[in-house]
């Protein structure tokens, strides 16, 4: 899809970052700007600004900036199309694309407003499975007895399908609406008359949201030994079960802070370990690994563990996991894959083993490339050269999935020594077969060995009380010995949308301590060497970062500044010119927009360098930063006087009108710096 540059800048023109990225983070007004914690890396003192003016995020602390568009795509998740799409709808605009029909964007229009109507109707059903949940004893009590308190229960919506055919009639007086059917939420007999019935009942519930927050289905887990025990949404326009994880939404920023993600297969298996210390877990939705799941992941994290159940079940799904991690594993990327006892799942082993020997167990998984090896070697005898070439045969499939790289070629080198013979033999093999099979897959239509398958965030139920947080709980609820605001770790800061920063952060090796230790604390860092000095930013470079934040100064420059700033050798002259001409035509733009503006512009390098960093933040009372750039301004024209007057000293002995010349702006220069002086 080709998205125009000038449809880009009237998206940012007319988005504003603040509102965008106040969905996500909690902002307080802080002078001019609005101040966060940084969603990209652990802090407890908010160090992440969002500019109003420049329509522009910095964070002090990791570095990290951007606009509406990349806020989206580094923070949910989101592909550039994707971000671009959402923001448009946002605003009402239409995204515009010269490469489709227009009855091919009136379907994608169409397409897209029914999603937003199945996630609006989703959302309403899950307010209402909220509400049964706090009515229920049954079901609060289910809760608890799995050790769920009852801010983790709020940070991931969980719910209550109460028992009756058609509880859902008293939320959607229209209850034969399609939309019901249509979304998951009703079944429709058609053997009987088209009779219709609530698909989830009496069941605690599970909300499934996207990357964006939005409710696009539900997990139903039943009370007692009914079957099915999990029953899940069918596929709808707006829920695809091979593209999903459950718990995502929830746990981008610890995925973040942890450096990694845990995948699981169960939705309690997620709650559990949010609860217990690992808010960084997702699970699939009751089917195998795909790629499009591991590359979701990817967007968030280089690195992934897998945490199966440790059953023949849990098995088969790592090694189905395996096959969608291929395609995936570069060489700056870590995959790895933990197998826990049989008896054991995820939540079951960390409530007997508790948690630092979980952690330890994530330290100790197993690579992607030692699990190539075992499951290529699965009931092979190697001992024989019939088990050694039937080994051969297994991870042929397996190692050609993997991308080109330094990985691929020691994965090789390690099957090469277990085959017994050298790598490049091995590859030569593996190559002539695949040249065998090219004409047959060709022909057949099958692809050869290796081929790889190709709006508003909820605001954590802030409005509401802890699912079950009520008088008659005091004292017993949440258990003892939690915080009242939750578990150490857990989201529970009391507003339901933060992440605790108080859980030690994964660090390889296996080292998992939630306190620094004394002699930890006591020891020196390591020498550091010296790093290069930072060079001073010139005159210029400030003159241009003031005029790129707050444009609207141009309009107050006289036109010796313009002359002045014009003059300035490249790229700062043309630069300036170029700021001069786009306000002319646009009027004052934002950063933001001025920077989508400056794509493959010579002077794009330049403006990014002085708009980039924690010095490039020039927020602060208008009238002062004024001044500030007046001052610049006096000051470089005093410089290009007192370059005319050297020039001019050196005429004066064969042009008499020199000195005249050189009076003149000895007066206008004892102007500006009498102004400058007054000014400082």
């Amino acid at each position: 899809m080709t998205i125009p540059q000038s449809f880009i800048q009237e998206l940012l023109a007319r988005v504003d970052v603040v509102d965008i990225v106040g969905r996500y983070v909690p902002l307080k007004k802080g002078g001019a700007n609005f101040m966060g914690l940084c969603p990209f890396h652990g802090e407890k003192s908010p160090s992440f600004s969002v500019s109003p003016a420049k329509q522009f995020y910095h964070c002090f602390g990791c570095g990290k900036n951007g606009n509406a568009i990349s806020f989206l795509m580094e923070h949910a998740g989101m592909g550039f199309v994707e971000a671009v799409q959402d923001l448009a709808q946002q605003v009402g605009l239409q995204v515009p694309d010269d490469d489709i029909s227009p009855q091919e964007k009136e379907r994608a229009a169409a397409a897209r407003q029914k999603q937003a109507t199945l996630t609006d109707v989703l959302e309403k059903a899950a307010d209402a499975y909220r509400r049964h949940l706090r009515e229920s004893q049954r079901a609060i009590g289910y809760f608890k007895g799995r050790g769920v308190s009852g801010t983790v229960a709020k940070r991931y919506g969980l719910g209550y399908a109460p028992e009756g055919w058609r509880s859902l009639a008293s939320v959607f007086p229209q209850y034969d609406d399609p939309l019901l059917e249509e979304s998951g939420l009703v079944i429709v007999n058609d053997e009987d008359g088209g009779k219709r019935y609530d698909r989830f009942r009496d069941r605690v519930m599970f909300p499934i949201r996207n990357v964006k927050g939005e409710c696009i289905g539900f997990g139903g887990r039943v009370l007692g030994d009914d079957k099915p025990k999990y029953l899940n949404s069918p596929e709808t326009p707006v829920f695809h079960k091979g593209r999903e994880l459950y718990g995502l939404f929830e746990a981008r920023t610890a995925i973040r802070e942890h450096g990694y993600a845990l995948v699981t297969e169960g939705y309690m298996d997620v709650v559990a370990l949010a609860q217990l210390g690992f808010p960084n877990a997702v699970a699939t939705l009751g089917t195998a690994c795909t790629p499009e799941h591991v590359q979701k992941l990817l967007r968030f994290t280089e690195s992934v563990v897998f945490s199966f159940d440790g059953d023949a079940a849990g098995r088969r799904a790592a090694r189905k996991a395996l096959d969608g991690a291929l395609p995936h594993a570069t060489d700056t990327r870590s995959i790895k894959f933990l197998f826990l006892p049989a008896e054991h799942d995820p939540d079951s082993f960390i409530r007997e083993h508790g948690t630092e020997a979980f952690a330890k167990r994530v330290a100790d998984a197993v690579p992607l490339s030692r699990f190539l090896v075992e499951a290529a070697s699965d009931n092979c005898d190697l001992a024989t050269a019939e088990g050694r070439a039937h080994m051969a045969s297994n991870a042929r499939p397996l190692w050609t999935a993997l991308p080109d790289g330094v990985l691929k070629r020691q994965v090789l080198s390690d099957l090469a020594d277990l085959t017994q013979l050298k790598a490049q033999d091995l590859a030569d093999l593996w190559g002539q077969a695949t040249s065998r099979e090219a004409p047959r897959s060709s022909h057949s239509g099958h692809p050869g060995a290796g081929s790889a398958p190709a709006r508003q965030a909820p605001a954590a139920y802030d409005h509401e009380p802890p699912s079950w947080d009520a008088p008659h709980d005091a004292g017993t609820w949440p258990p003892q010995g939690e915080p009242a605001g939750g578990y150490p770790g857990s989201y529970g800061n009391g507003n339901g949308s933060g992440y605790g920063n108080n859980r030690p952060a994964f660090r390889k090796g296996g080292d998992w301590k939630s306190n620094w230790k004394k002699k930890d604390k006591d020891s020196s860092w390591p020498p550091q060497p010296r790093l290069p000095r930072t060079p001073t930013a010139s005159r210029a470079d400030h003159a241009a970062r003031l005029l790129l934040s707050h444009m609207a100064f141009l309009d107050e420059l006289t036109h010796d500044d313009h002359t002045t700033l014009c003059a300035q050798p490249a790229p700062h002259g043309p630069l300036f010119s170029w700021l001069e001409a786009q306000f002319h035509e646009h009027g004052p733009l934002a950063w933001a927009v001025l920077r989508e503006s400056l794509r493959e512009h010579e002077c794009e390098a330049l403006a990014v360098k002085v708009m980039t960093g924690s010095h490039a933040q020039t927020e602060g009372a208008m009238q002062e930063l004024r001044l500030e750039l007046r001052d610049l301004l006096n000051r470089m024209q005093i410089e290009d006087i007192e370059a005319q007057q050297k020039l001019l000293m050196l005429q004066a002995a064969d042009d008499p009108t020199a000195l005249e010349r050189y009076r003149a702006l000895e007066q206008k220069r004892k102007v500006l710096l009498g102004v400058a002086a007054k000014a400082a």
